[in-house]
């Protein structure tokens, strides 16, 4: 049962090291980091709502959860049960299991569903996209509206409107071209992934939706800051104003976009030169490791 109940406050502590995360601002000067700490959260419950009903399937067992399902293992193989083991049990560790099949199953069906719209994309940009001297190593759609997005995969895409060209200067829009790179090269489109499966598998749990669009959010600031590595922060401010301003879409099915997503926060955010937060950082990535080897030790033990 104590194992239980350390899977069980495991739980507890990733809800509440997700609303601390949500409330915190340090978390905007220092995404990259933020992000990390996100999908330990999520990673940290998945395999804790998993190993909760296990542990109390396999308690009688009196071992670290990873070596009862082993002993249990061995004894279903050998027709034995011990006593203490009935029905209720085995149903608890089955639904540990349904539960690590949900999430499995949800993560591969989003995989699915994100490669499809990313092919189909990819397919259309070849019969309406055009390239453009004007604009090395991107696409151009000739459409009025103001777009910018990143076609993630192993052959990234960028794509800029028409309308978004004619809208920005030479330097903006080399700001925006970076900012859509940084997508592609540092994969946000499978960052997202696992937060995407989660709303899924647990759709009942607000705070799970809230902890995508967040990590949704942080995503576009990191972006925002590989950026501004490059061009000074004015460029790139500029562009999410004419963005904002134009009523900039949300990117289509399988891509990243500039993104509609607070931008006056992001504006501020580029203007304003805070120092990443480096202690605060480190200490928030301890409790992130925390959280995921308390499950994984449960497991391997």
């Amino acid at each position: 049962m104590a194992y239980a109940v350390h899977f069980a406050a495991t739980v507890l502590a990733c809800y509440l090291t997700a609303q601390v995360l949500a409330a915190s601002t340090w978390t905007w000067r220092a995404p990259r980091v933020a992000i990390v700490c996100w999908q330990a959260v999520g990673l940290a419950l998945g395999l804790s709502a998993m190993g909760l009903p296990m542990a109390l399937g396999v308690a009688p067992y009196d071992r670290p959860t990873g070596s009862a399902l082993l002993a249990l293992a061995d004894d279903l193989a050998h027709g034995t049960l011990p006593a203490g083991v009935g029905a209720v049990h085995l149903g608890l560790v089955g639904v540990g299991f349904g539960i690590g099949a949900v999430l499995l199953g949800t993560t591969v069906r989003s995989v699915h569903a994100t490669v499809r719209a990313q092919r189909r994309h990819r397919d259309l940009l070849v019969l309406v996209a055009r390239r453009d001297p004007e604009v090395p190593g991107a696409l151009v759609l000739d459409h009025p509206s103001a777009a910018a997005y990143c076609l993630p995969g192993v052959k990234p895409r960028v794509v800029v409107s028409a309308g978004a060209l004619s809208m920005l200067d030479r330097a903006e829009l080399a700001a925006v071209l970076t900012h859509e790179r940084a997508h592609a090269q540092e994969r946000h489109d499978l960052v997202l992934l696992p937060f995407t499966a989660l709303c899924r598998a647990l759709p009942w749990f607000g705070w799970v939706r809230d902890a995508h669009e967040r990590v949704a959010l942080l995503v576009e600031m990191r972006a925002d800051d590989k950026a501004r590595e490059l061009h000074a922060e004015a460029p790139l401010a500029g562009a999410l104003r004419r963005f904002a301003a134009a009523g900039h879409r949300i990117a289509p099915a399988g891509t990243l976009g500039l993104g509609d997503r607070d931008l006056d926060v992001r504006v501020q955010r580029l203007l304003v030169a805070d120092r990443p937060p480096r202690l605060l950082g480190a200490a928030a990535l301890t409790v992130a490791a925390t959280l995921v080897s308390l499950p994984v030790s449960l497991f391997l033990s």
